[in-house]
């Protein structure tokens, strides 16, 4: 996996200067072009899925509570699925390993729609979860490998592609259900033409290898040490994420009293600035830093909370529940890249992150609704609120000095290394500076906010 230290700006990596600026290689700016390619099938994946969760029930006869514990099957196939990730790697290199499971993970979409019932449901709905997190942890260890090739911040946008994926996925999927074609038709067709378009998406991303010798991770490993703090900032945002996802409809007719064309507008407004946040979110990092990024955005997600949590009327509502999108946007994909600067195993320091906010997903949901039957939602979004002042006191965790040296990785870029190398070595001390750090990397992507 990606090594934090190999390969930032040097005269292997670039194609010539501009300026005195170093410019990216050509097999960078295509592996840049190719992940992003990437990022956007998975998303997808998600945004078909979604559309096709009320034919599930109904086929299925399930009730309320049988969807939603049969919808906690992907985010556990994911957690027990992501720490296994650095091992494939280790044993097949990034380019094989991802375009193995991207390719799988497209054609698991298929599986729910040919469920029998719901026992076999939940088997197929633990199959997608555990192929879209292991997809999961590679897409981001590959990004996190382009964007210090690249000397600069790509996270936020391949995480905001994502977010595009998910809105054609769904945008396809709404005028599939408007014309009446069954999902039995509809979601392995879908997952057909997905997996085609995923192997021609991988072709250019880096082919990261272990070093010669190298110890091969363990099959299965909890997140080290190194990953527990950053996924903890991670996991503020990504509960953030979950209530805003799931809870923001309800909140506005149940609290403020709005109507449903409102509620939903509520919901679009989250998902909408959230989605352009992140793709402008790599210039706001270049330009201000990735503490300063994290904190400015730890502020205006206090301030949206505050306004839903002080909302008396539904315009109020749907302005804070905007604001705590555009706040959270970008800090997933900066811990992503945080993770891949740390430790000396950063595939495993971004499946423990990935792990964490997979989880907290999970749970978001079910803790907002929890405390707001015991008590009531305004509540529940105090809580959410006091998450993002979190953001905003801790952000200095996701500072580029603060993750220990890695250990180099041998790569063999697309159609050739930089320079014909083949073999990178591990430059000097981080240069620092947002132009040159990493920036970037989802929230549990598609199973929680993605269903996510």
């Amino acid at each position: 996996m990606p090594s934090s230290r190999s390969s930032r700006r040097g005269p292997s990596d670039s194609a010539g200067h501009k300026s005195g600026i170093a410019l990216p290689s050509p097999d960078v700016r295509r592996a840049r072009r190719s992940v992003g390619a990437v990022f956007t099938v998975h998303g997808a994946v998600t945004g078909c899925f979604a559309t096709r969760i009320p034919w599930i029930q109904e086929h299925l006869g399930l009730s309320t509570g049988q969807l939603g514990l049969a919808l906690a099957f992907p985010a556990i196939g994911a957690a027990v699925a992501m720490p296994m990730a650095g091992r494939i790697v280790h044993r097949w290199g990034a380019r094989a390993a991802l375009r193995t499971l991207l390719v799988l993970w497209c054609l698991a979409l298929a599986l729910p729609a040919l469920a029998p019932h719901p026992i076999a449901l939940c088997a197929a709905l633990a199959i997608f979860g555990a192929t879209a997190g292991m997809a999961d942890v590679v897409m981001n260890a590959q990004g996190v490998e382009v964007e210090e090739r690249y000397g600069r911040s790509i996270m936020s946008g391949l995480h905001g592609l994502w977010s595009v994926g998910a809105l054609i996925g769904s945008a396809v999927g709404v005028a599939v259900v408007h014309l009446g074609v069954d999902a039995r038709i509809h979601l392995p067709a879908a997952s057909l033409a997905l997996a085609v378009l995923a192997r021609f998406a991988v072709r250019g991303v880096l082919d990261v290898r272990a070093k010669p010798g190298e110890t091969a991770p363990p099959r299965f490993t909890l997140p080290p040490r190194s990953a527990l703090l950053i996924g903890a900032i991670g996991m503020c945002a990504v509960f953030g994420e979950g209530a805003g996802m799931d809870w923001s409809g309800v909140y506005l007719r149940e609290v403020t009293g709005s109507s449903e064309t409102v509620a939903a507008a509520g919901y679009t407004g989250f998902a909408c600035t959230m989605a352009i946040a992140r793709l402008l979110g790599d210039s706001v990092v270049r330009r201000m830093g990735v503490v300063r990024t994290v904190r400015a955005g730890g502020l205006l997600a206090t301030a949206g909370g505050a306004l839903v949590v002080v909302a008396p009327v539904p315009a109020v509502g749907v302005a804070g529940f905007a604001l705590l999108g555009v706040g959270i946007a970008v800090v997933v994909p900066l811990t992503f890249a945080a993770a891949g600067r740390s430790g000396a195993q950063p595939a495993r320091a971004i499946a423990g992150v990935a792990t964490i906010t997979y989880t907290t997903g999970l749970v978001a949901p079910a803790v907002i609704g929890m405390l707001g039957e015991v008590s009531s939602l305004r509540l529940s979004f105090a809580l959410v609120t006091g998450a993002a002042v979190v953001l905003f006191l801790c952000a200095g965790v996701l500072a580029p000095g603060r993750q220990g040296p890695a250990g180099g990785t041998s790569v063999t870029g697309g159609a050739g290394a930089a320079g014909g190398a083949g073999v990178v070595p591990a430059s000097g001390p981080d240069p620092g500076g947002a132009a040159a750090s990493v920036g970037g990397g989802h929230a549990a992507h598609g199973l929680g906010e993605h269903g996510r």
